[in-house]
């Protein structure tokens, strides 16, 4: 019964409390942090009771630094998307103005205005995330290999980027909002695709048929971490696997290991990616 409510009911279940309580909470602050807090500690939960791989149940000291450091990271976002707002706003503004772009529907219902923010700036990191496994370059200046460094995934794997990378995955919001003007759609199309995100990492047997023809499931999304070059260049979507659809970059199939490489990197060696790739990766774009 448990198993079955995870594998067909848990997804959905989750998107429609999460949308619905921000729907009620527009003006609450905090009610993003009780999001994030109240998702990781269901999925941390199930993922230690009922794993879909219990090899890659993380013991509880390495876990606790993952946690620090996503709570670090998450801070670190924050004020990489408040420096962008500070530097961006005047000149984008004014280049919507002259351009005419004030063209965002607020006249939509709101709930439609987020999903349309949602795929809007997700078709943006698509092309992002596309790039950093296609240029050796990007891969390189974003660290994005600290991100597929892990050998064992969670839903906190969200969140476990370089700190790098955290300018990159600002754009896509940063970009919808400053030069469309989106206003408060943008904040539930972010809470929306944190918790996406989350999902699509989480270490549990979750298969949401019909779910996966937009949202990005952690099936599709943990083939895309494989050691595998050719299954990890699929299903680049890490909220919604549409634009994989589009492209022709979707795949799906069960994947045996993931990582950068054989080995995980320590700690130091992943923030040193930018700089030195580990011997032994795998995924690299060449």
């Amino acid at each position: 019964m448990v198993e079955n409510f995870i594998k067909y009911a848990l997804h959905p279940l989750i998107l429609t409390c999460v949308l619905t309580g921000w729907l009620f909470n527009l003006e609450s602050p905090a009610f993003y942090l009780l999001v994030l807090l109240c998702v990781h500690s269901l999925l941390g939960a199930l993922e230690y009771w009922q794993p879909a791989r219990p090899e890659w149940v993380v013991p509880a000291w390495p876990k606790l630094i993952n946690i620090v450091l996503v709570v670090i990271l998450v801070m670190g976002a924050g004020m990489v998307a408040e420096l962008y707002q500070v530097h961006l706003v005047t000149p984008l503004t004014a280049v919507r103005e002259s351009m005419g772009l004030d063209i965002w529907p607020h006249s939509w219902p709101l709930i439609a205005q987020v999903f349309l923010v949602f795929f809007s700036s997700e078709l943006i990191w698509y092309w992002i995330h596309r790039a950093e496994h296609r240029w050796h370059f990007v891969w390189r200046v974003s660290g994005h290999g600290a991100h597929h460094s892990f050998k064992k995934l969670n839903a906190l794997n969200f969140g476990l980027n370089h700190p790098l990378e955290l300018f990159f995955l600002a754009i896509p919001a940063a970009l919808m909002e400053l030069v469309f003007g989106v206003g408060l759609a943008a904040a539930g199309a972010t809470i929306l695709l944190v918790t996406q995100a989350s999902i699509a990492h989480t270490n549990l047997n979750m298969s949401s048929k019909g779910l996966d023809l937009l949202f990005t499931t952690n099936r599709h999304h943990i083939r895309h971490h494989s050691v595998v070059l050719d299954e990890s260049n699929t299903n680049y979507g890490c909220a919604t696997l549409l634009w994989d659809r589009v492209f022709g970059t979707f795949a799906d199939s069960s994947t045996v290991d993931v990582g950068v490489g054989p080995t995980e990197p320590t700690l130091a060696q992943k923030f040193l990616i930018p700089v030195r790739e580990p011997s032994d990766t795998t995924v690299a774009p060449s």
